[in-house]
């Protein structure tokens, strides 16, 4: 090897030294650390006493924890994102990018709520679902259909659906755009020689767009059931997991254990089992896409 290849090898690596120091410091040493904690039985400040898989165990099998209910209603809400949220935000991106008038204002109105903090959202929602005076009761009251209210975030069989409905709202945009994006990229040339042919605009939707945008597609339903898996912050502001646990996720779990119960190794075992469905998922999604094509 030659003496300025080796220089040049040295200066690519001394340019991502400190974004790989802040990668492996910020990621992969938490991740290290959180696994080894979740072998222990530990309250975060007295000794540590090894457990082995005892964490893992008493994860999946314990009632008092609730994992698994957990667990599922994460699954409920990225079913919902995939199946819902996704066709939404395909339908508005196909219209979108068929290049109607005001296109690039409606853009940035359903962009708009992506922008807006998600505290912010939840206080928003908090109102509209306010039993008293918020707005669905009382466009409910006012069409004198009062046998349909209730307290929206206060029922077990009404709390996971209205919770899902502001995510809905905050991120039909986001992967809006990024579909619109790959939409606006298929070749006119394409379309037109479709149309010539006799497709309709649903037919070239179907054989020609939609196929074309099947990498970003794929983006976006790995993003849609990861972010489900990890939701968090709009879950704790509107319903903190409750009622009686009808909207808990592992995360709501996680921050349980850690902070109210100063388990920090059962903590550390969720933090880590939420990594790998994570990463199972996303593979999971990968391996499909690749199948279908």
């Amino acid at each position: 090897m030659k003496k300025k290849d080796i220089i040049n090898y040295i200066n690519v690596f001394l340019f991502l030294l400190p974004a790989l120091a802040l990668f492996v410091g910020i990621l992969i040493a938490p991740i290290i650390k959180s696994l080894y904690y979740s072998f222990f039985n530990w309250n975060g400040m007295g000794e540590m006493t090894w457990k082995g898989l005892g964490n893992y165990t008493e994860l999946f099998t314990s009632d008092a924890i609730g994992f698994l209910k957990a667990l599922r209603n994460a699954i409920i809400l990225a079913a919902l994102s995939v199946f819902i949220q996704l066709p939404v935000s395909l339908g508005l991106a196909l219209v979108l990018g068929r290049g109607i008038r005001g296109e690039k204002p409606f853009l940035s109105i359903y962009f708009m709520p992506v922008l807006i903090s998600t505290v912010v959202i939840g206080q928003l929602w908090l109102k509209i679902y306010n039993p008293d005076y918020g707005l669905l009761n009382s466009a409910l009251r006012g069409l004198g259909l009062d046998n349909l209210t209730h307290i929206w975030l206060g029922e077990k069989g009404t709390a996971l659906m209205a919770v899902f409905v502001p995510t809905l709202w905050q991120f039909v945009g986001y992967h809006m755009l990024l579909m619109y994006a790959g939409v606006k990229g298929v070749s006119p040339d394409i379309r037109e020689a479709a149309k010539i042919d006799g497709a309709n605009e649903s037919q070239v939707n179907r054989y020609i767009v939609i196929p074309s945008i099947k990498p970003i597609l794929k983006v976006s339903v790995i993003f849609a059931v990861t972010g489900s898996l990890k939701s968090f912050d709009l879950i704790y502001v509107l319903t903190n997991g409750g009622p009686l646990h009808a909207t808990e996720v592992p995360s709501t779990v996680m921050i349980e254990m850690l902070f109210k119960r100063n388990r920090y190794g059962m903590g550390s075992a969720i933090a880590v089992m939420m990594i790998i469905l994570c990463f199972a998922f996303a593979l999971l999604i990968t391996r499909a896409f690749k199948e279908k094509d």
